[in-house]
């Protein structure tokens, strides 16, 4: 398997995007959704699964974009194939604020497990597939469930961060624990389980779940401090419920804010 060579440059801080630079005949491909722009003589094009297996037969066509669905993402991702004779650009957005995090393949053994929708786009011949849990526990209580994505190949992938990044080199047998939503990514020798936070006060009044990751060595891991699924809780809990909001400003919206906190109903 050998993925197209491609160069980039990732520009923003908050909210980032990574241009690629690609050569004559080398392509990327990339989640719907996440093309921002592009130079002429760019071809994009629609494919099924994630275009590493385009020449094996109309069965391996369907069987690479019949994985995808079972990570909750769409049967087709997009290719841009650079058609002209020279050098030419196109270029990815994050879906929200956070960092964008290359991924070299060839220097993590080939392979690397991510979160569902971390994914943003790579070379073209890197294979985006699934990762099936083996621990009933891990899969029931992991937080992704049975299933995350696997990156194969030895191309340059891209995944999205949330907040704040942070990379971890774990050693032999150490362990990092994480909030299960908080884990980005981490390459194929670091063992991932689950474990009950315990206490019964922690169960019932923690607010932090019932359940963390452990992460154990040797291996690198990717954290996240700001994962989509906090953000959009947050969000949830500022919208106004029974009606019309009394707006920011007003002496009731202010007391209501000090009696029942920025997350009251």
């Amino acid at each position: 398997m050998n993925a197209h060579e491609i160069d980039y440059e990732i520009y923003g801080e908050e909210m980032q995007y990574v241009e690629i630079e690609l050569d004559p005949q080398e392509a990327v491909v990339a989640e719907a959704g996440s093309f921002m722009m592009m130079d002429t003589d760019i071809k994009m094009d629609t494919i099924f699964g994630d275009g590493s297996g385009q020449d094996s037969g109309v069965l391996g066509k369907l069987f690479s974009a019949g994985k995808r669905l079972l990570t909750g993402e769409s049967l087709f991702m997009t290719a841009f194939l650079n058609v002209g004779g020279g050098k030419k650009q196109v270029s990815f957005a994050s879906p929200y604020p956070g960092k964008i995090v290359p991924i070299d393949l060839s220097e993590l053994g080939g392979k690397f497990i991510c979160q569902k929708d971390a994914f943003l786009c790579a070379a073209k011949g890197v294979s985006v597939g699934i990762e099936f849990s083996r621990k009933l526990g891990r899969g029931l209580f992991g937080g992704e469930g049975f299933i995350m994505q696997k990156l194969e190949g030895d191309g340059l992938a891209f995944v999205h961060a949330g907040g704040a990044l942070a990379k971890k080199e774990l050693g032999p047998g150490e362990v990092l624990k994480v909030d299960t939503g908080c884990i980005v990514g981490f390459d194929q020798s670091v063992n991932y389980d689950i474990e009950f936070v315990g206490g019964i006060k922690n169960t019932i009044f923690g607010g932090e779940g019932l359940f963390f990751a452990t992460l154990r060595g040797p291996g690198t891991v990717y954290v996240q401090s700001l994962p989509f699924s906090r953000l959009a809780g947050r969000v949830l809990a500022a919208v106004p419920r029974g009606g019309k909001d009394k707006g920011e400003g007003s002496i009731l919206g202010g007391l209501g804010d000090m009696v029942m906190g920025d997350r009251g109903f």
